[in-house]
């Protein structure tokens, strides 16, 4: 650091090297001389260290330095300035310097201390960098200016496309409009064609079995007639053996009632027919309900009927898909006649019921129908003990062809369908799962239709 120090009378005593290749001169010009300054300013001008040593710093230096200088931060009444000197080098040179008092050990005054730093490369570094900031600024106003037109041209490209995405937007809100009411369509014929495969297929099966049953259940009744008339005939005959123990006839009849064991027969018989004819009847209730189910025999229109008869029949039909998985609990309450295509309720009783039954795992569990009232509104409610439905699948298990089974096991449709027809006679339908634990589909039905807005009137 180059560093001169002058006493009390401004004469230099001490002149280093470093100061001397700064100021490119001997130390020998400098030591012994009181004019330090001529070295820096050309002329007889006073440095900060001669008004430091005769006590003028605080009224000379804003004359000599105006305001390029500062109180030291680290030293007591030291200072700091910078300053270009003109007759330094070639060209003159930057200068960063300080300046301090020096004290003896009695705290006199006894002169002052100068370092001087060489700042020209970061001085001319600074003017570069302003020059190529002012450049830099004048460029980013012109670009500025530029931007402010293309950003006027985005402008009006973005309202032109801000027009064209609002016409899109309406365009894509009467898609959806059409799109939605070719669901409708699509669904509705869905469910029409499988209401109609499921009423041709239980027409069939009951015409076919009803022919049949009504021979079997007519001979049925001739026979026991029959029956009557032979157990009379034998105890007529039972009642003549004593008068014919005697002869060889009556001991004929005698081995013979003992080898059929006739009093066996007697007693076996009837119960056999009464078996048989509860098996025929059973059959016959099969037969009925499978019609009340497809309501082959009545119209489509909307009609007042029993749900719970509704639910018992849709149950005795569907009995093969429930009886080897779980067993059927049922607790009906005592309803008034809905509003209602029966046969549509009838599906979606046997879709709530199948998917329970599917939803069982390998051991057998139990599948509970209930049904209730509130107020003016019907409910039947159709919970399973099986394996419940997973979060990210429960979203999605309305919508047609959503299924989890394996391909060729289900179609995606029952809970679908379910739903439409739910829609349909204005209700709702209420979901509660819980995985592992099993599920609940809760169906809320009014008890008649609106008038206004009743399916009977829409094409």
């Amino acid at each position: 650091m180059a560093t001169f120090v002058i006493d009390k009378a401004h004469v230099v005593t001490h002149f280093n090297q470093a100061c001397a290749l700064t100021l490119d001169i001997t130390a020998a010009r400098a030591l012994g001389h009181k004019d330090i300054g001529k070295v820096f300013y050309g002329d007889d001008r006073p440095m900060m260290v001669d008004l430091i040593v005769d006590g003028l710093m605080e009224q000379a230096v804003n004359d000599l330095y105006q305001s390029s200088y500062r109180s030291s931060l680290k030293v007591p009444h030291a200072y700091e300035a910078e300053h270009f000197f003109l007759n330094l080098g070639n060209g003159g040179r930057w200068l960063f310097f300080t300046a301090a008092p020096i004290y003896n050990k009695h705290g006199e005054l006894v002169g002052a201390i100068e370092t001087v730093q060489d700042i020209t490369e970061r001085k001319v570094a600074e003017e570069a960098l302003m020059k190529a900031q002012l450049e830099v600024e004048q460029i980013v106003e012109q670009r500025t200016s530029e931007l402010a037109a293309v950003n006027q041209t985005l402008r009006e490209d973005v309202n032109r496309r801000e027009a064209a995405e609002h016409e899109l937007l309406k365009r894509n809100d009467e898609l959806q409009t059409l799109y939605t009411r070719l669901s409708e369509v699509k669904e509705h014929l869905i469910q029409s064609e499988k209401l109609a495969s499921i009423g041709q297929l239980a027409a069939g099966i009951a015409h076919e079995i009803n022919n049949p049953i009504g021979y079997i259940f007519s001979n049925f009744g001739t026979l026991e007639n029959y029956l009557a008339q032979l157990f009379n005939m034998l105890d007529a005959y039972e009642k003549a053996e004593t008068d014919l123990q005697s002869c060889t006839t009556g001991q004929t009849l005698k081995g013979k009632r003992e080898a059929f064991d006739l009093e066996f027969l007697k007693e076996d018989i009837p119960v056999l027919m009464r078996e048989s004819k509860e098996g025929i009847v059973r059959v016959r209730k099969i037969v009925q309900d499978l019609k009340d189910f497809s309501h082959v025999d009545t119209n489509s229109d909307w009609q007042f009927a029993s749900l719970n008869q509704g639910i018992d029949s849709t149950l005795n039909v569907i009995n093969n898909e429930i009886k080897y998985k779980a067993d059927l609990v049922k607790e009906f309450a005592d309803l008034p006649e809905l509003q209602c295509m029966p046969s549509q309720i009838n599906q979606v009783v046997m879709n709530l019921v199948v998917n329970a039954a599917h939803a069982i795992g390998p051991e057998r569990g139990k599948i509970t129908v209930r049904t209730g009232q509130e107020g003016e509104q019907v409910w039947l409610e159709v919970a399973d003990t099986g394996s419940g439905i997973p979060p990210d699948v429960l979203p999605r298990i309305f919508d047609p062809f959503y299924t989890t089974k394996p391909i060729g096991k289900g179609t995606g449709l029952g809970l679908s369908l379910s739903y439409g027809i739910i829609q349909k006679h204005h209700g709702k339908i209420e979901v509660n799962t819980n995985v592992g634990q099993g599920t609940s589909f809760k169906v809320w039905l009014p008890l008649k239709q609106p008038a206004a807005s009743s399916p009977m009137s829409n094409p």
